[in-house]
Order: structure tokens, then C-alpha cells, then sequence
């Protein structure tokens, strides 16, 4: 451990949390103590909870106390069988109705929020408050432990539109805490590659963390090149399905296991690997997972089904039964690791292609989307196809509020993107298919 990364851990991060009057630090160790706690006990937990977050939907949500009227439902004294006959929380319901869902015990000022085109490229705006922030900060503080990341250490991530320090507190923070180090995938190539090789040679980050298919691109490079000197000590792969080919390159280049880690912007954290690395435990500390088949009954282990969440912390926009249009396999395995959550055997989609442009260097599709559906108003969905290496065709599916001058902006900012030599065709649908897993591929790239 590097003196900076001992002080980071031991000094700074401390005194931030003094600071900030934050319990982010307090309750990573609770989550420490509890991962080793039998399942049992976890679960029996979890139902207590799952009763809390309910009746505090039900006395706070206007939307949940008309949902359980409508349907006879009672939020005081239910069963989980009668739990997983509510109908499920779907994204279109959320826009349609976020001021219904959201709790009358806050003031939207008081609220966090989300903007996200996910992993499907529908536009999504989602609330959250001040205590949930901390919750999913701490979730993810204890995974990323199984990886080898403990916080204070230096991390080398592959990230699209990394944020950038604006003011001095930020620019102290990023000193202190937040050591990253970020190669943007929304501009890969030579140039920029090479340039993040040097940075890391220079700067030594313990851990690379980045999109699956990033670190499989990074991966193949330094094996293109012979580069065998960038030797993390873990690296986690999220935000895309991390298919097994690309796992073996990655460990291969990088001399490590890959820690898969899956979750998303709305609930946070909802399962990751362990060191044992065979299937993902489910955080069921903090969320109730199902998996439903298509006439709504559980999926057996083994078995696809869609997942199905129930977020057990987030007062200010309940999530009750929110199906966020993934596909899993359940499975009764038990790891070997001795922690109690059960395990998730894998995610089925989130594979997204990267696109070309002219010179040959590639966009992460996962990156642009983000870029520009949450930036621009009046788009509900948006799904990128390059046929040829001349041209892209955006499939757009409009929402209220679109204009000409969102097509402007939209256009503008893939030119900014591609540069010259690639035609933008802006193609108006009324909606786009899913593929058979349930997902929508938001970029395709047949190039």
C-alpha cells in the first residue's frame, strides 16, 4: 500500500465523512459484519424491511395507496405470494406518473436525481433521498472490496464522459478521495490509448474498473502491442455483460481476475462477484429480487426470468415490484465464499457494440447514448445503427417536448463526436424491438 493510498484511506476519507456528517464509513463496516451472516438471518431481515419500505408506501405514495386499494392489497399484513401478485413498476409508469410515486414527506429540492438513458436507451429521470445516496455508497464500497478495492486506492477507470473537477473543493476531493485515473471511452484510439498507458505508468492505480467491452478493447490492444507491464491488483467490470471470451482476454492482458459486478442507476447495486468468482451474490441487505416468468409466476433456478426489484431504502421515489427490463437466471448453488446472500448465475444482454468512426477509431455505443439522450430534451428512446463505415441512421422514438431544434442538437452533437466523413440520418419510429432476452440493443454497428 502506497503512502497516498494509506493516508487516503485512513486520514482523508475519515475526516471527509466528519465533515459531510455522513455515515457512509459507519455503515461499510456494518456491511462488513453482516455479509458473513447465514442466509436466514439475512433474509428474515429482508422481509422485515420489505414490510417497512411497503407500509411507508402505502401512507406516502399516493400512487402505491391507490395501487394496493385498486387491488386489494394489505400493506400491514401480506404474504410474499400475495407480494408477487402486485402488478410489476415499469419505466413508462414512472414517467408517466413520477409526482404520484414520489413521497409527500420530502420536497423535490430535498431529493437526488438520476438521469439516465440505462442499459436499454430509454430516457429515465428517478429521485432518491439524501439516506439512500449513503446506503448505495456504502453497497458498493463493500463489493468492491471482493475485487481487491478498498477506498483511498488509485483507480484506473474506463469511463465514458468522466466528470471533471471544476471547483477547488472537487479538485481537492479528487486529490484526497476520488483517485481516478480515466481513459473516455466515448474517444478511443491510438492517441488517446497511448496516452492513458503513460498516465499509468506514471501513476501506478491499484485497481482498473471500466465497461466490460472497454477493458476486453483495452485488453486486446496491449496484446496487439505485446504491453505486459500494467499489473493491477483486481479489476471490476460493469455496466455491460461481460461475456467469457472477453473475460479470458482481459485476465490474460491484465495478469488478474475480472470481478463482474452488476447493477443500475434506479436501485444501485444488485449483485457482484465474489473472489470465488462463480455467479454474482445478490444484495439482498438492500433490495428484494424476483424472477418472473411471462405469465408472471417465479422463474425456477436455472431458468430466465425477468428481474423484478424492490427497493428497500429509497423513501423518496419508491421502487415496489420495478421491473428494469433485464433478464437473469436464479440458481440455488451455494458459494463456497461462506457469505450468506444468495447467488445470481448471470445476466442475459447488456451487450453493446461499439461504433466507427471514419479514421477507424471507435465510440462506446453505451457512452453516446448516455451523452445524448439524457442531454437532450423531447427523445423517449433512441437506438444507434451504423450500416457502413459512411454512415449512421438514428432511430428515434419522440416524446413530448421534441423539436427541431432537439434533431439539431441531436445531430450536432454526433457530428462533434465523429467528425467528418459520416452522414447522420435521423429515422422517426414508433417504437424499436426488443431482442429476445428483453433487451433493446441501443447501438449496433454492422461495419
Amino acid at each position: 500500500m502506497s503512502v497516498m493510498t494509506s493516508l487516503s484511506r485512513h486520514v482523508f476519507h475519515p475526516l471527509w465523512d466528519v465533515k459531510d456528517r455522513s455515515q457512509r464509513l459507519k455503515l461499510l463496516r456494518q456491511l462488513e459484519r453482516t455479509q458473513w451472516e447465514p442466509r436466514a438471518v439475512l433474509e428474515g431481515r429482508q422481509r422485515e424491511r420489505l414490510r417497512g419500505i411497503v407500509r411507508y408506501a402505502a401512507g406516502n405514495s399516493p400512487y402505491y395507496a391507490r395501487l394496493f386499494r385498486e387491488h386489494h392489497f394489505d400493506p400491514e399484513n401480506f404474504t410474499l405470494a400475495q407480494f408477487a401478485t402486485l402488478p410489476v413498476l415499469t419505466k413508462s409508469i414512472i414517467r408517466s406518473s413520477t409526482e404520484e410515486i414520489l413521497s409527500r414527506q420530502f420536497q423535490r429540492s430535498e431529493l437526488g436525481e438520476h438521469r439516465t438513458g440505462g442499459s436499454t436507451g430509454v430516457a429515465l429521470t428517478t429521485y432518491f433521498d439524501p439516506d439512500w445516496r449513503v446506503i448505495r455508497t456504502a453497497d458498493y464500497m463493500r463489493s468492491d472490496q471482493w475485487a481487491g478495492l478498498y477506498h483511498g486506492m488509485k483507480v484506473a477507470a474506463l469511463w465514458g464522459n468522466p466528470p471533471v473537477a471544476g471547483s477547488f473543493k472537487e479538485r481537492v476531493r479528487r486529490l484526497l478521495i476520488d483517485r481516478f485515473l480515466y481513459l473516455d471511452t466515448i474517444d478511443l484510439n491510438e492517441r488517446s490509448i497511448g496516452a492513458f498507458i503513460d498516465a499509468w505508468r506514471r501513476e501506478r492505480p491499484e485497481i482498473l474498473l471500466g465497461h466490460a467491452h472497454s477493458l476486453y478493447m483495452l485488453a486486446r490492444h496491449l496484446e496487439d502491442r505485446r504491453i505486459s507491464d500494467l499489473r493491477p491488483q483486481g479489476i471490476i467490470s460493469t455496466s455491460m455483460m461481460l461475456l467469457a471470451h472477453e473475460r479470458r482476454v482481459i485476465e490474460a492482458a491484465f495478469g488478474c481476475k475480472v470481478t463482474d459486478r452488476y447493477g443500475c442507476e434506479e436501485v444501485g447495486l444488485i449483485a457482484c462477484e465474489c473472489e470465488v468468482h462463480n455467479g454474482m451474490h445478490l444484495d439482498i441487505e438492500h433490495l428484494y429480487v424476483e424472477f418472473i416468468r411471462a405469465d408472471g409466476t417465479a422463474a425456477a433456478p436455472g431458468e430466465e426470468g425477468a428481474i423484478v426489484i424492490t427497493d428497500l431504502f429509497n423513501k423518496g421515489m419508491p421502487f415496489i415490484r420495478y421491473r428494469i427490463e433485464d433478464v437473469g437466471v436464479p440458481t440455488d448453488r451455494v458459494c463456497p465464499c461462506g457469505r450468506g446472500a444468495p447467488l445470481l448465475e448471470r445476466v442475459a444482454g447488456r451487450v453493446a457494440d461499439y461504433l466507427k468512426r471514419a479514421d477507424g477509431s471507435l465510440v462506446a455505443g453505451v457512452s453516446l447514448v448516455e451523452r445524448t439522450l439524457t442531454a437532450i430534451d423531447g427523445i423517449e428512446q433512441l437506438q444507434v445503427v451504423q450500416p457502413s463505415r459512411e454512415e449512421i441512421v438514428l432511430n428515434i422514438v419522440r416524446a413530448p417536448g421534441y423539436s427541431a431544434a432537439s434533431e439539431a442538437a441531436l445531430l450536432a452533437e454526433f457530428a462533434s463526436v465523429f467528425g467528418p466523413g459520416i452522414r447522420f440520418r435521423p429515422a422517426y419510429v414508433t417504437s424499436i424491438p426488443q431482442e429476445r432476452s428483453g433487451k433493446y440493443r441501443f447501438s449496433i454497428c454492422r461495419v
